[in-house]
């Protein structure tokens, strides 16, 4: 939507910091790379788009700018990603150089090929978008009336493990796999038993690359309230170890509107170390799913996505809502 800038009160400063960036970016490119850049609001396959396999995709790839160009590129990431979470998002990208290398270079896999694409004007619209994306790394950030709605947030890596002398060199994503594990060892034989809903893991995440993630995947798993305060205290740092990849205000607000909601984890595949495994946790518009499912065990994919929010939903319905309110039902019209 355009007309105008959104001139309420903005507490957060993640939006603002947003829309500057976009706009850097924006001005940084040459005519060619604007126009690969920029797509309409209401290009809705385009703006409603995950994809983290090696595809074509909409935008500009960061392997065609300059330096500047780049750089705001990057910057523009920054905003929707904690440090921590930046850190993950540089290593991924670095891991095409690695894979490449492991595949003989046969594939020309390498690290620029990460596309951006805006969608609205950032500089004029109250509704507007932005995504950063490439293999194992896909950011959608969506704005209306300077509320950021953060999802979803996409990180994988392969390899998972790069490993010397029995060492890891590089595991971008050990976090994720750590603390789940951690939690199911926790769960005791009970939880652990409602916790497993299948002997082996699915072959990839189940929300896959749709645009609109399942509302409900079943089993669910056990729920939080079934667990000892040590499980439920795991669980909750599980889901803050996801919501803390976003900036910490939009993180805080996540964590708000999950905040007394039921939560529930569910594992699949063998619980050893090296072997194909899955969880998932879900609660009120919100699904986690982590899998590391080839058969060494060695290539993982984790996502951060919010069923009825992903891609801005929430905030366009608030934004759509209070600009065109319900009028009055006159008499006699029908109910």
């Amino acid at each position: 939507m355009s007309g105008g800038r959104y001139t309420g009160t903005v507490e957060d400063p993640v939006p603002e910091q947003m829309r500057a960036a976009a706009e850097a970016f924006l001005s940084a490119l040459d005519d060619p790379a604007r126009d690969a850049a920029r797509h309409a609001f209401d290009d809705e396959p385009a703006r409603r788009w995950l994809e983290y396999r090696p595809r074509p995709r909409p935008g500009v790839t960061l392997a065609g700018l300059d330096v500047t160009a780049r750089k705001a590129a990057h910057r523009l990431l920054a905003t929707a990603l904690s440090p921590a979470a930046y850190a993950q998002a540089m290593a991924v990208m670095a891991l095409e150089e690695v894979l490449d290398r492991a595949e003989d270079w046969r594939r020309g896999r390498h690290s620029g090929d990460y596309w951006v694409a805006v969608f609205g004007d950032p500089a004029r619209d109250d509704d507007w978008a932005w995504r950063f994306e490439g293999h194992h790394l896909s950011v959608s950030m969506t704005v209306a009336d300077d509320r950021v709605s953060p999802a979803p947030v996409f990180l994988g890596a392969n390899p998972a493990t790069v490993r010397h002398a029995g060492r890891p060199v590089s595991r971008p994503l050990g976090p994720e796999e750590d603390l789940a594990r951690e939690l199911l060892d926790a769960l005791g034989p009970g939880g652990r038993s409602a916790a497993i809903i299948a002997e082996e893991a699915p072959a990839d995440i189940i929300s896959a690359t749709r645009a609109a993630a399942p509302d409900r995947l079943d089993p669910l798993g056990v729920p939080r309230g079934r667990l000892r305060p040590t499980g439920r205290a795991l669980l909750d740092r599980l889901v803050a170890l996801y919501l803390d990849r976003l900036p910490p205000e939009l993180a805080a607000r996540e964590a708000d509107r999950l905040d007394g909601g039921e939560l529930h984890f569910a594992w699949a595949g063998p619980v050893e170390p090296g072997r194909r495994h899955y969880y998932r946790v879900q609660g009120e518009d919100l699904l986690i799913e982590y899998d590391n499912t080839t058969d060494d065990g060695n290539h993982a994919h984790t996502v951060l996505r919010r069923p009825a929010g992903d891609f801005g939903a929430d905030v366009l319905a608030a934004h759509h809502a209070a600009a065109h309110p319900p009028g009055p039902v006159s008499p006699g019209a029908p109910r």
